[in-house]
C-alpha cells in the first residue's frame, strides 16, 4: 500500500462508516500500522491509503499503538495551542496549527471493542489531525489561505506537480 499525496482527490472526500469489524479490518489496521512504522510517522487514516473507511492509527513516542474505528469527537477542549504539523500525505511541508489542548474520543478498537479515551498534547492532536483524514481535510486546511497557497506551491514546485485543487 503506498500513501497518497496532496492532489489525490481521495484526500478530500469523507470516508464511511465501518459497518462490521471482522479479520478484514484487523488485517488492515496491522498493514496500517506497518506503514506507519515503515515511514516513521505518528498517525495514519484509511483516506490517505485509499482506503475510504472510518479508521485511523496512532503512535504517539512514548505510548502504545492505538487504532480508532468509527471515531466520535464527544469533547474538545476550548484551550488551544499552536505547533507545528506535518503530514504522510505532505511531505516535507509543515505548518503551525492550532488546535485543542485536550479532547475525548469514543471508537471501537480491533478487537470490536468499544472505548473512550481523553487525550492531551501531542496525543491528541494527532487524533484530531487524523480525524481530520476522515472527514475530507488536510492540516492545510486549517492555516490561513495566504500560506496555505505558499506552502502548496512550494510543494507543487519540491514535487514538480500542481496540486491545483487543494485551495
Amino acid at each position: 500500500m503506498q500513501i497518497l499525496t496532496l492532489g489525490n482527490e481521495l484526500l478530500k472526500q469523507k470516508a464511511e462508516k465501518i459497518e462490521k469489524i471482522n479479520s478484514e479490518t484487523v488485517f488492515l489496521a496491522k498493514q496500517m500500522l506497518e506503514i506507519l512504522a515503515r515511514d516513521k510517522g505518528v498517525g495514519l487514516a484509511g483516506p490517505q491509503i485509499g482506503v475510504m473507511k472510518r479508521i485511523f492509527v496512532v503512535h504517539v513516542q512514548d505510548d502504545i499503538e492505538r487504532v480508532f474505528i468509527n471515531p466520535s469527537i464527544l469533547e474538545t477542549s476550548v484551550k488551544t495551542y499552536k505547533f507545528e504539523e506535518g503530514c504522510l500525505s505532505i511531505p516535507g511541508i509543515y505548518a503551525n496549527v492550532v488546535r485543542s489542548e485536550s479532547i475525548k474520543i469514543q471508537a471501537w478498537n480491533e478487537k470490536n471493542r468499544p472505548f473512550t479515551l481523553e487525550a492531551k498534547g501531542i496525543l491528541a492532536r494527532v487524533i484530531l489531525h487524523e480525524y481530520d483524514h476522515l472527514e475530507g481535510v488536510v492540516f492545510l486546511d486549517r492555516i490561513p489561505e495566504g500560506k496555505r497557497k505558499k506552502l502548496i506551491e512550494k510543494y507543487g514546485k519540491k514535487n514538480g506537480s500542481s496540486p491545483q485543487k487543494e485551495s
